[in-house]
């Protein structure tokens, strides 16, 4: 069985309308709601990216029964972990308990702006590990002190800690990143269909097996397909870069260059382009094949989420939920 969420993309609208998306995702039957957490937009098209936490402050507060993530949050450089511990326990107190942290090691394209460089991938999980083993502590009460490689703390505690502990997820790509992360966290994450991440985070998961593991879809979902495959192509061609390209450029000019070549019939290779409902379930059964419990889609284009919540829920959600439960 699979439940679908609803992605708070923003990069791609200013929070007010984010807030009404949230709105009209929970009045639309979505299972959660998922965040991203930048500060900049993958490319100057999308044109927006408030602060996230903030975000979901509102929004906890504008929905009643929605489930929220972060997808995700990178708490080694723009944000330090116990600060990001901070916010997470307040929102979980705000949310009743709604709210799942998901962390990740992050992105140049966001880190970069406090002008500490972008460390290589092996140190990056360095400092990711550290980050994710001061959260956990935090998250258990009590006064702490960490003096680790990269990060340390002083004496910090956790003043508002909800009842019910805010599950920690974790964005994974392969062995590396699992072997640091299941140990320390209760959910997956992942954006690749991969069918080796799912047991191999089982294997190594604090939970054990059989928890959450959640994934992401692009959709440009509309009724005429050449449109919605030009407004996919616009704010999406980054996506054909792939993760390990995707983390290394540090801002938007650098995606325009990268995805120069990228021409719109690659992206719809890629992406349901449309309003055909098949086609988004068969781009989902690989997800679904490889273990994921969760899937929240992406609507791209902040104009076309309207026609997403008038025409395509009604249609999508019970087609989903047939083809994989939920």
């Amino acid at each position: 069985m699979m439940r679908f969420g609803y992605t708070l993309m923003t990069e791609q609208a200013p929070p007010q309308r984010l807030v009404q998306h949230a709105v009209s995702a929970e009045e639309a039957g979505f299972d959660f709601a998922v965040s991203s957490d930048h500060f900049f937009p993958w490319v100057d098209e999308q044109g927006h990216s408030p602060n996230a936490w903030v975000l979901l402050g509102a929004v906890a507060q504008a929905t009643s029964t929605l489930p929220l993530m972060t997808y995700v949050t990178a708490p080694i450089m723009r944000y330090h972990p116990a600060v990001v511990a901070q916010q997470a326990a307040t929102l979980g107190l705000l949310s009743e308990g709604r709210f799942t942290l998901g962390l990740g090691a992050g992105e140049n394209l966001n880190e970069h702006v406090v002008g500490r460089g972008w460390p290589p991938v092996n140190v990056r999980h360095e400092m990711f590990s550290e980050a994710l083993d001061i959260i956990n502590a935090l998250f258990d009460g009590g006064y702490v002190s960490y003096q680790g490689k990269h990060l340390s703390v002083d004496s910090a505690k956790l003043w508002d800690l909800p009842e019910q502990r805010v599950p920690i997820g974790v964005a994974v790509s392969g062995e590396q990143s699992i072997r640091v992360g299941a140990p320390r966290a209760d959910v997956m994450i992942s954006t690749e269909p991969d069918p080796s991440l799912a047991p191999l985070w089982d294997e190594h998961a604090r939970g054990g097996a059989g928890g959450r593991k959640v994934a992401q879809l692009p959709i440009a979902w509309g009724a005429d397909a050449e449109s919605a495959t030009q407004r996919a192509h616009e704010q999406f061609r980054w996506f054909a870069g792939g993760w390990k390209v995707n983390a290394e450029l540090p801002g938007p000019s650098g995606f325009a260059g990268a995805t120069q070549f990228v021409r719109p019939e690659d992206v719809a290779d890629q992406i349901p382009c449309g309003d055909d409902v098949d086609a988004v379930v068969e781009a989902v059964r690989p997800f679904a094949e490889a273990g994921y419990t969760d899937l929240a889609l992406v609507q791209i284009g902040d104009e076309a989420q309207e026609e997403l919540f008038d025409t395509g829920v009604s249609r999508l959600l019970p087609a989903l939920r047939e083809a994989f439960g939920g």
